[in-house]
C-alpha cells in the first residue's frame, strides 16, 4: 500500500496525513482508559464490567470528536498548514465511529483466538488498501489516505459484531469504572509517555521544518520499521495475554519470557541489517527518486526499531505481570531523553537528526528494562548474551553478503522490471546466507535452541 500510494502522491500529502493522525494520536492517548487492558489482565470474570467499559469508550470517542472539531483551525496555523484542517475534523469523526465497536472482541485476546483477531484486522486492513490505492489513483490527493481509513473503520465496526456474539449495553456503573482504572491509570500514564517518545520528533520535524519534510521522515520511519513493528505488535498481541494467564508461575513465564525475545533477536537482527545496507536501492526502486533525500534517516530508524523491538519484549511482560507501573518508568525514562536531544539535532542535522534523537531516548529506556524484566523473570545476564551474539554473527555474514553481491550488481540505474529482479535475488541470497547460518550454529552449538 505504501509503495503504490507512494509512487502516485507526493511527500507533502503524506505530512499533511501525518500531522493530521498525530493530532488524532495525541488527544487518543491523553485521554486513554486501560480499560482493554484491564479487561484482559484480570484473572475473575470480566462480563460484568464489559457494558460500563464500553459505555466510558463512547463518551471518550464523543469528546475527542468534539475537541478535535474545534482545536483543527489552530493545529493548522501551529504547523502552517491550512489545508489539514478539514482532515483533522474528518479523522476526529473517524475516531468517534471506531468507540462503538463491539468491546467482545477483547475476549478474543483473553482468550488466545488470535485466528479470530486475524479475521478482525485482515478484513478492515485489506478495505483499506483497496479504497486508497482506488482513490490515489482517481484523486491524486491526501484525500486518499483519508478515504481508505475510513473505510477501513467502519468495515472494522461492522465486523466486531460480526464475529462476536456479545452486544454491549449502555451503562452509568461508575464503582466498576473507577476499579478498572486501578489498573488503567497507568496504562493512561504510560501511553502519554509512549506519546512523546514516538511523536515528539513528528512534532518538531512538522514545526521545525515543513510538512514535505515531515512526509519523508514518517515513510522512512514507516518503511524501516514496517516489519520489526508489525512483528512486535503481533508478539506482544500474543504474550500480553499469555503471561497474564502464567503470571503466578515465576518459572513458566522465565521460560516463556526467554524464548520471546530469543525469537524477537533472531526476526529483527537481519531486518534492520538488510534496511540500513539496502535502503538507498529500496527507495529508489519502488518509490522513486523523489523519497531519496529519507534514506539517511530511514537508515539511522531502523537501527532504533531494532532496539526498540528488544526492549518492547518488556511492554507486555509488565503488563501481563500485573507491573503496568514499570512500563510507564520505562517510557518515561524514554521521554525525558528524547525532550532534551530533539530540538537541537533536528536544528543542526534536519530529518537525519531527529531519527539520531530517537536512537539515544530509546537506549535510554534499556537502563530500565533490563533490571526490572531481570526482577520479574530472574534471567541471568549471560542468558540475555546467548540470545544475541548467534543473530548477530549471522547478520554480519548476510551483510558482508549483501555488500559483495551490491559490488558486482547494483540494481539501481537498471530497467524497472531488471531492478526489482536484482533487488529480490540480492535479498533472496542475504536471507539464505542468515538461515544458513543459523541452522550451523543449531546443529553444532547445542544451547542455541531456536
Amino acid at each position: 500500500r505504501l509503495i503504490i500510494i507512494g509512487r502516485i502522491l507526493a511527500p507533502s500529502d503524506f505530512g499533511l496525513m501525518g500531522i493530521a493522525l498525530l493530532t488524532m494520536s495525541a488527544i487518543e492517548t491523553f485521554s486513554q482508559t486501560g480499560y482493554r487492558e484491564a479487561l484482559i489482565q484480570r484473572k475473575n470474570e470480566v462480563k460484568g464490567y464489559l457494558d460500563t467499559a464500553w459505555t466510558v469508550l463512547i463518551i471518550r470517542g464523543l469528546l475527542i470528536f468534539i475537541i478535535i472539531y474545534f482545536a483543527a483551525p489552530y493545529i493548522a496555523l501551529f504547523f502552517h498548514t491550512p489545508e489539514v484542517k478539514p482532515i483533522i475534523q474528518v479523522l476526529g469523526l473517524i475516531t468517534f465511529l471506531q468507540s462503538f465497536s463491539n468491546i467482545g472482541i477483547i475476549f478474543f485476546h483473553k482468550e488466545l483466538e488470535f485466528n479470530k483477531v486475524f479475521i478482525y484486522h485482515f478484513l478492515g486492513t485489506f478495505t483499506n488498501f483497496f479504497v486508497a490505492v482506488i482513490a490515489a489513483i482517481i484523486l491524486r490527493s491526501v484525500w486518499a489516505l483519508v478515504l481508505g481509513l475510513l473505510a477501513e473503520k467502519i468495515v472494522s465496526l461492522f465486523v466486531s459484531y460480526f464475529i462476536h456474539p456479545y452486544r454491549p449495553r449502555l451503562s452509568g456503573n461508575i464503582k466498576k469504572a473507577k476499579e478498572l482504572f486501578g489498573f488503567g491509570k497507568w496504562i493512561l500514564g504510560s501511553s502519554a509517555l509512549v506519546f512523546i517518545g514516538e511523536h515528539i520528533d513528528d512534532i518538531f520535524v512538522g514545526k521545525v521544518l515543513s510538512a514535505t519534510a515531515l512526509g519523508f521522515y514518517q515513510m522512512g520511519y514507516r518503511i524501516s520499521n514496517m516489519l520489526e513493528t508489525e512483528i512486535t505488535q503481533v508478539i506482544s498481541s500474543v504474550t500480553f495475554p499469555g503471561y497474564a494467564k502464567i503470571q503466578d508461575k515465576k518459572t513458566s513465564l522465565q521460560k516463556a519470557y526467554f524464548k520471546i525475545i530469543k525469537l524477537t533477536a533472531a526476526i529483527s537482527i537481519p531486518i534492520a541489517a538488510g534496511i540500513v545496507l539496502l535502503a538507498p536501492e529500496f527507495t529508489g526502486i519502488f518509490l522513486g527518486q523523489k523519497w531519496m533525500p529519507m534514506v539517511p534517516a530511514m537508515q539511522l530508524l531502523a537501527v532504533a526499531g531494532l532496539i526498540k523491538s528488544i526492549v518492547a519484549t518488556g511492554s507486555p511482560l509488565f503488563k501481563g505481570s500485573g507491573y503496568p507501573n514499570y512500563e510507564f518508568y520505562m517510557q518515561l525514562v524514554r521521554g525525558l531523553v528524547i525532550i532534551v536531544v530533539i530540538y537541537p539535532l533536528i536544528a543542526m542535522m534536519g530529518i537525519s537528526g531527529a531519527a539520531l534523537g530517537v536512537i539515544i531516548s530509546i537506549i535510554g529506556m534499556i537502563v530500565v528494562w533490563y533490571p526490572l524484566s531481570q526482577r520479574i523473570t530472574g534471567i541471568s545476564g549471560r542468558q540475555y548474551l546467548e540470545t544475541f551474539w548467534p543473530p548477530l554473527l549471522g547478520s554480519l555474514l548476510m551483510a558482508g553478503s549483501i555488500y559483495i553481491m551490491k559490488l558486482y550488481w547494483n540494481p539501481l540505474g537498471q530497467s524497472l522490471i531488471t531492478a526489482i529482479s536484482g533487488f529480490a535475488i540480492i535479498v533472496l541470497m542475504s536471507i539464505l546466507v542468515y538461515l544458513g547460518v543459523l541452522f550451523i550454529l543449531q546443529k553444532y552449538y547445542p544451547p542455541y535452541d531456536l
